[in-house]
């Protein structure tokens, strides 16, 4: 089983930019694909980037799009969300979060594997 470990996180203000990075241990990444989610307080977790096994696709959220990059080295076992023109409204927990390369479609909605999760937060 993979295991996750988010880093990065911290506070920022509106506008900064942020690399949140994903080391993952236990097994390679190379065939699962890997995500990022985020949680507010009071609000429900939202998935945020995806990116297929090999690199190849990637898929981000509406509210994201743009401003937020995901990307991979599976040589390095890890994931990163560099994070740009950062808003108050990305203020969240964000979480790592993977499953099996053939399932990618399901990582829009939830995932096998998650981390603990790093604080970002955004001041105005």
């Amino acid at each position: 089983q993979v295991q996750l470990v988010e880093s990065g996180g911290g506070l920022v203000q509106a506008g900064d930019s942020l690399r949140l990075s994903c080391a993952a241990s236990g097994r390679t990444i190379s065939t699962l694909a890997m995500g990022w989610f985020r949680q507010a307080p009071g609000k429900e977790r939202e998935f945020v980037a995806r990116i297929t096994r090999g690199g190849l696709n990637t898929d981000y959220s509406e509210s994201v799009k743009g401003r937020f990059g995901i990307s991979r080295d599976n040589a390095k076992n890890t994931v990163w969300l560099q994070m740009n023109s950062l808003k108050t409204e990305d203020t969240a927990v964000y979480y790592c979060a993977a499953v099996a390369g053939d399932n990618w479609y399901r990582l829009r909605f939830t995932a096998d594997v998650w981390g603990q999760g790093t604080q970002v937060t955004v001041s105005s």
